[in-house]
């Protein structure tokens, strides 16, 4: 039975990602949790933050979350439109500070997989065909550095990724990005729905940095299939705040996003509810 905890796993998700982008950067986002983790910060900490879209908004202003990067939304209070290829082509002069991406696969030196999960099969033969880079892999060469979104589990965390789409340290060894000649710092953090990781600046190794309320270490490991290393000091993140809570409602009033992960919420408190009452019904007989 999975155990109730006092926070919406995309709460923590979203807020945690925001306290990583920093008052005046720029920052390269997707849609969904990404967005509203910029939005966010901007109304919390950050309001000369600037957002940029892949469809060549820059600067948006936003009151809500978007469908899609073409949403005509994703528009509101611009700084200015323009182009695909230019707000690419700003991105591998590193002039961004900082991208936001997904990832459906990471390993332990922040590479990231969204080509192929192979199974038994391999690149031509995978047991799932992904949506591929997008403009993931640009941004995660290119950006000064690049924080992780994705929800843990277990398959997913690996001491190497199936297909490398996005490069995080590569093989972890010293000036590995630099001499593949990628601009960009490469990643600082991985945000999940459990916790925060970060990486080791000498080894470039993903370590456990900070625990969401009601989580444990063990937990964490359990998912993780390397020999995970923690920090010294392990964090415990707070709980999110009325003002926070409000900042993700006035960037999701439609509930969207975090719609969905309540529902899910929802759904299992029914079931655990039916079957705690069949349960007691079987033992009364």
């Amino acid at each position: 039975m999975e155990k109730e905890l006092p926070y919406v796993p995309g709460q923590m998700m979203a807020l945690m990602t925001a306290k990583e982008l920093k008052d005046g950067e720029i920052v390269f986002v997707g849609i969904g949790l990404t967005l509203m983790a910029g939005i966010v910060a901007q109304m919390l900490h950050a309001p000369n933050l600037t957002i940029v879209y892949e469809s060549g908004c820059i600067g948006p202003r936003k009151w809500r979350v978007d469908f899609n990067v073409g949403d005509s939304s994703a528009a509101d209070g611009a700084t200015a439109l323009t182009s695909e290829w230019r707000v690419f082509g700003d991105l591998q002069a590193a002039f961004y500070d900082v991208g936001v991406l997904g990832a459906a696969q990471v390993d332990k030196y922040g590479n990231i997989n969204s080509t192929a999960i192979f199974g038994e099969g391999d690149y031509y033969h995978p047991q799932v065909r992904l949506p591929g880079s997008g403009g993931g892999n640009d941004i995660g060469s290119s950006v000064g550095r690049t924080v992780i979104m994705m929800k843990m589990q277990k398959k997913r965390f690996l001491p190497r990724v199936d297909y490398i789409t996005t490069p995080g340290y590569l093989d972890g060894t010293p000036q590995a990005r630099q001499k593949a000649g990628l601009v960009g710092g490469g990643p600082v953090a991985v945000v999940t729905d459990k916790a925060v990781f970060r990486f080791d600046p000498q080894t470039h190794e993903m370590y456990l940095d900070t625990l969401y309320p009601g989580i444990t270490v063990d937990e964490i490991k359990s998912y993780v299939n390397w020999d995970l290393k923690t920090a010294p000091q392990i964090k415990t993140a707070p709980l999110p705040t009325k003002e926070e809570l409000a900042a993700l409602k006035r960037a999701d009033p439609g509930n969207l996003v975090l719609g969905r992960e309540e529902a899910r919420r929802q759904i299992r408190d029914i079931h655990q509810y039916v079957a705690m009452t069949l349960a007691g019904r079987y033992h009364g007989l």
